[in-house]
């Protein structure tokens, strides 16, 4: 008996060395896998590499590598996905010596499932709208990074951001070639920039806030009112829910430019989450490339600020509050120039200060009925000098809007009642008494809308809309629309819509370059507003 006990030790640690040299799972060696996420375009940072079932998983880097170590041998499912792309998976045999798998994801060109609201003011399946709506992601924005939303714009087909100016690069976004001024923006659903913001207020709304942004070309006035002629942009920002606890991107140019966009969310009590976003943006390099002894580029200091407030109600009811702040120092002109020369006429510059903030809310009121009351008010301040002439501006405006969406069988209504109030003032005849005193600008319009989506059949829709509202200055305003959808199969639609619209011109804010120069500016007669009638057949 004592010598089969020490035996044991013996016997164990032969068993342990036959085991090792016979490749037993719980003593094999080691494996791993690693390739190279590409697309038609290039290798694809940040996409996200996991092994199915299991806890192993990585990103790919800026050059599109990955590589996931210390894995047993065996048996795999490799899936591969990212924002914006077809996800693949493929199965694996790992062995101890290293797997090399390089996987190629097609960009998602049509995703005719996702939710859009612009085109009904309603959510909405995209294959289901009756009108076209484009819908793009910040993956898509990411393929050409820039400091703002204004300039990210033009990536998108038929949008186009246009430079007005060469000196003080102030600018507007047309779509299918008309001016800024008939582009409508709204900042989730709200009518938030426009008038004298459009110049200046784009610049401040950072990326790393966006969830998508969609896009109507064609008359909108019927369901958004004026400005909505050409077609409108609506910049939705992300839910705090689901938005990450911490983003950061920081970029920066060979032209010394330099951004940061910050983003993080906080969970307060058990009823809130909270999303705040900060953008800097600056850029100090005079650069004078053409060596005309003028900037090539307007010089820039901007900081915007954002909160959104996300509160969780009984029922699952929308409950959302969000603010902003931007503060930009903009000038271009001699490269000679500094502050001290602001307003003077020995050395040019265009110098804009510009002062925003904004406060939106979403409700959704507590009764059986689904009805949503979103208001907003914002306060834009500008003070300028072109050389010497001097343009003080201020523009306030209050939003409220209360809409009623029921279906009733094949119908699908939607009913509102909208208020908006517009002040603006600014140095200019435009807000001047024929005895030069000043008389600012102060515009109700109070509208009332109905939209009727009926279900022909379960390929065929019909979309009937009609708007009316009471400009304090220009009386009553009508904006009929129809629109009809043809479904010819799953992949196949076909959209007709037609409408009409109508703006009412600022003359100052959309056209500052009648400030400068030598130009003496007379207005004859009071402005009349504006209208449109557009209509356009759509195939996806």
């Amino acid at each position: 008996m004592p010598q089969s006990i020490a035996m044991i030790p013996v016997l164990r640690s032969i068993i342990v060395l036959l085991l090792a040299l016979s490749g037993w799972p719980g003593l094999a060696q080691t494996a791993s896998v690693g390739g190279r996420v590409s697309t038609a375009t290039g290798p694809l940072a940040l996409a996200s590499v996991s092994l199915v079932g299991t806890p192993h998983a990585t990103l790919t880097d800026s050059l599109g590598q990955y590589h996931i170590a210390n894995l047993r041998t065996g048996h795999y499912k490799l899936s591969v996905s990212a924002v914006g792309f077809e996800p693949q998976q493929k199965q694996i045999i790992l062995s101890p010596e290293k797997l090399t798998i390089d996987i190629s994801l097609k960009a998602v060109a049509t995703n005719l499932g996702e939710v859009v609201i612009t085109g009904t003011m309603k959510e909405v399946g995209r294959s289901q709208s009756p009108v076209s709506v484009e819908v793009y992601s910040p993956a898509y924005f990411k393929k050409n990074p820039t400091p703002s939303i204004y300039e990210a714009l033009q990536n998108v087909n038929g949008v186009r951001p246009q430079l007005n100016c060469n000196v003080c690069n102030t600018g507007d976004i047309h779509i299918n070639g008309m001016e800024g001024p008939y582009t409508m923006v709204l900042i989730d659903g709200m009518p938030i920039v426009s008038a004298l913001s459009t110049v200046y207020g784009l610049s401040g709304i950072p990326n790393s806030l966006i969830e998508r942004v969609e896009v109507v070309k064609g008359p909108a006035s019927s369901l958004y009112g004026s400005e909505a002629v050409g077609g409108l942009i609506n910049i939705i920002t992300k839910k705090p829910s689901n938005a990450p606890l911490l983003s950061a991107d920081v970029m920066a140019t060979s032209w010394q430019e330099y951004n940061a966009d910050i983003g993080f969310k906080l969970k307060v009590g058990n009823k809130a989450n909270v999303l705040t976003g900060i953008n800097y943006f600056n850029f100090s390099n005079r650069v004078d490339n053409n060596a005309d002894g003028f900037t090539d580029m307007t010089l820039q200091h901007r900081l915007s600020l954002f909160q959104k407030w996300s509160m969780q109600r009984a029922n699952k009811r929308l409950f959302n509050l969000a603010a902003r702040y931007m503060y930009e120092d903009r000038w271009g002109g001699d490269v000679r120039w500094n502050k001290q020369f602001r307003g003077g006429d020995s050395i040019y510059g265009e110098s804009i200060y510009t002062k925003r903030w904004e406060l939106m809310g979403l409700y959704q009121l507590p009764v059986k009925e689904k009805m949503l009351l979103a208001v907003s008010y914002n306060q834009h301040d500008q003070n300028s000098v072109y050389g010497t002439t001097l343009y003080n501006a201020q523009q306030t405006i209050a939003f409220a809007q209360l809409t009623w969406d029921k279906a009733m069988g094949s119908h699908d209504m939607l009913l509102g009642l909208a208020f908006r109030f517009t002040y603006y003032d600014d140095n200019t005849p435009a807000t001047a008494q024929g005895n030069r005193t000043n008389q600012p600008q102060k515009t109700a319009l109070p509208g009332i809308f109905v939209q009727d989506e009926w279900t022909l059949a379960p390929k065929h829709k019909l979309l009937m809309g009609f708007r009316y509202d009471h400009n304090s200055y220009h009386g009553h305003i009508y904006t009929p629309r129809i629109g009809y959808k043809w479904s010819l199969n799953e992949k196949n639609i076909l959209r007709l819509n037609a409408g009409t619209g109508f703006r009412v011109v600022n003359l100052f804010t959309e056209d500052h370059a009648a400030l400068t120069g030598a130009r003496v500016v007379e207005i004859k007669n009071d402005l009349a507003p504006e209208r449109s009638l557009n209509a356009n057949l759509n195939y996806v």
